[in-house]
Formats: structure tokens, sequence, C-alpha cells
């Protein structure tokens, strides 16, 4: 069955798009989610859902419902770190009933990263057989062949790191993702528009951005020390030195912040008209309320 979501629809139209991120809260309160989800609607098809990404939240389920009572359709994020192949599939399952239709599939950071480091990981498939075991349950089965009774429809996603070397293993993990089922991609945060531009390039002569929608990650940084503390957890995120000094020369908190922003107008702008790439998804680190500046500044 095919997914009958906005996103989706805006795929197959040849649209360009714009998602954004909300990251759920560690607590129950639907009025955060309300408030959150007033910031993700102006011009924006859909919102994923972090699924624990920086520690223990509310799961990516139950706030993908919140957001669609709020009126925005979610992007549902399901990491293998935590569940094996029976929870993921009754979690998609689930996904399916609650009214869910996009499932962006990750294999997810290491629990160390989430200040969990004392929890074990599963990992009993990596996010390119998850994405394959979405095609399955599209098709009607779960994978030891029962068959699915009732609707189950899903868009399929998967994440990029533009930056990982060697680019033909990038571009060759790229491609497994894409025949594996992948319908869209969205890439890590992009700060170095000269080396995305290159991957894009490359993934564009193989063919690659026409065969899924690549959507090119962005993240407004609120100040130097915030980038500094990512540069350092996180070693696949790429953050030029450039940067970090104007973060820091542009003064006090609210004028990093200011800084931030129009620093991630400036990288939207170079590449958004960049051939074969199909839209812009804004990281918000939980910093939803930002998004609206980004995307009037960018003129999205």
């Amino acid at each position: 069955m095919k997914a009958d979501s906005k996103l989706a629809d805006r795929i197959k139209e040849g649209k360009f798009i714009i998602t954004a991120e909300y990251a759920p809260r560690t607590g129950t309160d639907a009025a955060v989610i309300r408030e959150c989800a007033a910031n993700l609607t102006d011009g924006i098809t859909a919102v994923n859902v972090a699924d624990n990404h920086y520690g223990i939240a509310m799961s990516s389920l139950a706030a993908s419902v919140g957001l669609i009572n709020s009126g925005i359709e979610p992007v549902y994020q399901i990491v293998t770190r935590d569940r094996n192949r029976i929870a993921l599939q009754s979690d998609l399952l689930g996904s399916a009933y609650l009214g869910i239709k996009n499932v962006l599939c990750l294999s997810g950071y290491h629990q160390k990263l989430t200040g969990n480091e004392d929890s074990s990981n599963v990992f009993d498939m990596d996010s390119i057989q998850l994405v394959a075991t979405v095609k399955k349950m599209n098709e009607g089965f779960l994978l030891n062949g029962t068959e699915i009774n009732g609707e189950f429809s899903m868009l399929m996603g998967a994440v990029a790191n533009p930056f990982l070397q060697p680019i033909e293993l990038n571009l060759l993990r790229l491609k497994k993702k894409i025949a594996a089922g992948a319908e869209f991609i969205q890439t890590q945060a992009i700060f170095d528009t000269d080396a995305f531009a290159s991957w894009l390039a490359a993934a564009r002569d193989k063919g690659l951005t026409d065969m899924t929608a690549i959507l090119a990650g962005v993240l407004p940084l609120t100040g130097a020390d915030k980038a500094l503390r990512l540069k350092e957890q996180f070693t696949d995120m790429v953050i030029p030195d450039a940067l970090i000094s104007r973060l820091k020369s542009a003064g006090d908190e609210a004028a990093q912040l200011k800084e931030g922003i129009a620093i991630c107008s400036e990288i939207v702008q170079k590449i958004k008209n960049i051939p074969g790439l199909r839209g812009i998804h804004i990281m918000s680190g939980g910093n939803e309320r930002f998004v609206p500046q980004l995307i009037s500044a960018a003129k999205l």
C-alpha cells in the first residue's frame, strides 16, 4: 500500500519540502507539546519526533499522537538501539493504528551519548534492515511471514551523514538505504556547505537524487559553548572552527543566539538551490521556538 501522508504527496508532486523537529521532554504535560507545536506550523509539511535522542523522554510514539492532536503531521522516529525486531514491529503496528503515516528509521546514538551508560543496547538490526522491515510490512506481512490484518501504510525515511569518509562507502550505504525502500533521506546537520555540495553532487552523479527525496538538515546554534559541546559529544557533527569563532565574537548570550540563527539562515540560502536537493529539515535540538525565526530569516 502507498502512504497517503502530506509528506508523501509533496514528494510525489516534486515540490520543495520543509520538515522540522520536535524533541519530546522528560515529562507528561500535554501543554508542552501544544506550546511547541504552535511554532511548527507555517510552511512545514511534517515534523520529526525524536526517539530518546538526548536522553529519556516521552516516547516518540506518544508524542507523535500529541502532534496529530495539535493538527501537525508527525514523522515517527524509531531507533534500533533500544528494541529487538519483535518490539520494533509491534510499535510500528501500533503507530499505524494510531494514524501515523511517516516513519524515520535510525540505528540511534550509543546510549553513553544519552546519559544512560548503564543501559544495554540492542541493535538487533540496523537502520537499513529496519527500512526493509517497514517495506515488507507495507506489503502486508511481518518478517516471519505473518499476515497483517488491517491497513498498514508508511512512508519510509532514513538518515545520511554527508561528511563520513571515504565517500565511496558513504554513497554505498546511502544506495543500500534507498534500495531497502527509503523514500526520503534527511541528512545530519550541515555547517560545511562546500563539503555538502560535493557530497550531493556525487550522489547526483550516481542517480541517487532521482531515486529518493534528499532533505538537508540544518541546526541553529544557540551559542559558542553549545557548538563546542556538540562537537565534542557527537564526533560525526562537523562544525568548522570559523563558525564557533564567529559565535564567540558576537558578544553575549542573546547576541550569540541571534548570530546562530543568522549563520543557519546563510547556510540554507547557500544550499537550497543545489540541483538534486528536495528540501530542508530544520533540527531544533529542543529549541522549537526558534524555528519560525529561521524560516523567516532564510525566506523559506
